[in-house]
Formats: C-alpha cells, structure tokens, sequence
C-alpha cells in the first residue's frame, strides 16, 4: 500500500525539478510514491524523471489546477494515505515528509498541513519581502478571509479523506486557478487545517523576476476568488465555520 505520494506538477521544469527529485530521495522518511504531473512539457523532463525513476504522468489542459488534480487523482487511485504537494523548484528538507506525516497522523483524518516558504535565487531584499509580504500577506489576508489559514501550493500535504470529500468538486477547467488556494476554499467546517512554522521549504524566487511574473500570479488569485465566491460567498463560508457543530441551516 503508497503510504505517502508526492504529487510534483511540471511544465518545462526539468532542471528544477532534477534538484527537488534528488532531495526527495534523501529523506529521513523516503516516499512510497513520487508523482511527476508533466503539462506538456518540451524539455527533458520525461528523461528526468526516468532516471530517478519516478512516475511521470501526463496532463493536456493547460494550468496549475487541472495538472495538480490529476496527480491527486492518481495518488488516491494508488492508495496513498496521505498526499504530499511540491513545486519543480521546492527544495525539501531531509525530514520534510517524517514531519508531515507525524503531524497528519496525529491531526486526524480529515487534516491538511502546510508550513512558510523560504525564497532562493535573488538579492535578500527580495527574498526578505517575499517571504513577508508576498507569502506572509497570503497567509494572513486570505486566512482571515477563509477563517482559517490556507495551504502553500509549494509545500503542504493531505490526507486521502480530504480529496475523496474536495477532489470532486475542485475547479479544473481554467489555466487562472490557483490550485492551492482553490483547495483552501474548499475546506469544509469539519476539517482542520495545521500550519507548522517549522516545516519550512526553499522555492525560487522567480515570482519577483518581472512584474509581469508577479502581476500574473496576483491575476489568478483574483480569478481563482472570483470563481469561489460565485459558489460560496466569503461571508457565508465564515457564518458556516461559527455556526455550532450540527446545526444546520440559515
């Protein structure tokens, strides 16, 4: 049976990707399964993921969210109890997937855990107001917003309980939806999300290269809120998360 799946989405991230692969095989705790979701890619990503000998599947709708569904999809199918989520350009630590693992068994079975992200590839500047503002301003405006802290698309995992319940429903037709913050909003009442501030993760700093590269991924949450709160206004979903445990209705 996979115990722990890592579901990497990828398109043309072979270089990156080789790196995060080759610290995924010197975990504490080794994966039982490594999913590489490659999005069409033209690199070498195929070659890449057959020497370290890792699945790679394929995903034709364009975008993060249909590709990282996909590799939820096939983890469930194989049997993983728990599923982990990275980028190409996440650099895990050696005890990343011991931790979360500890951290979901004893959280329960309808649990997500995510932790900060650490940025790598610019000035400290940059990094520094990357990790404050960029990531810190996500963490605490769309946490508030949720009612309860959100997940890092880079690093954070689940367990299978909570995508047999959200994986339905999880928006997969458009290349503006953030699937992470998709998958926040999804999180219904009686699951619990868990930040570990401990549970730190290196990723590129790419994001603050351009403003476009910046302005793109601030256009998709934007999108991605937009499609929500057509389905679940904020400020319902926030009534919901008040309301008394079993008591239903307005």
């Amino acid at each position: 049976m996979t115990r722990i799946a890592v579901v990497i989405p990828c398109r043309n991230d072979a270089a990156m990707l080789q790196s995060c692969l080759a610290l995924l095989a010197l975990q504490d705790r080794p994966a039982d399964r490594i999913i590489v979701v490659d999005n069409a890619s033209t690199d070498n990503t195929a070659e890449i993921c057959a020497a370290a000998g890792v699945q790679r599947i394929l995903s034709a709708p364009p975008g993060i969210a249909p590709t990282s569904a996909r590799g939820f999809d096939a983890a469930a199918h194989a049997g993983a109890a728990i599923l982990a989520r990275l980028d190409a350009d996440s650099r895990p630590p050696a005890g990343w997937l011991a931790r979360l693992e500890t951290t979901l068994e004893e959280a329960g079975p309808l649990s997500l855990v995510t932790g900060p992200g650490d940025f790598y590839g610019a000035n400290k500047l940059v990094c520094g107001l990357g990790r404050t503002l960029y990531l810190g301003g996500y963490f605490h405006a769309v946490g508030f917003l949720l009612g309860h802290v959100p997940v890092f698309g880079s690093n954070f995992a689940m367990t299978a309980d909570v995508w047999a319940r959200i994986g339905p429903g999880v928006l997969r037709g458009s290349p503006l939806v953030h699937d992470d913050l998709d998958i926040s909003y999804r999180v219904r009442p009686d699951m619990q999300v868990l930040f570990d501030a401990g549970m730190r993760m290196p990723v590129s700093a790419r994001p603050f290269r351009s403003w476009g590269a910046l302005g793109l991924r601030l256009s998709m949450a934007w999108a991605t809120l937009r499609w929500e709160f057509r389905a679940e206004p904020p400020l319902r979903r926030r009534r919901e998360r008040r309301r008394p445990p079993g008591r239903q209705g307005p």
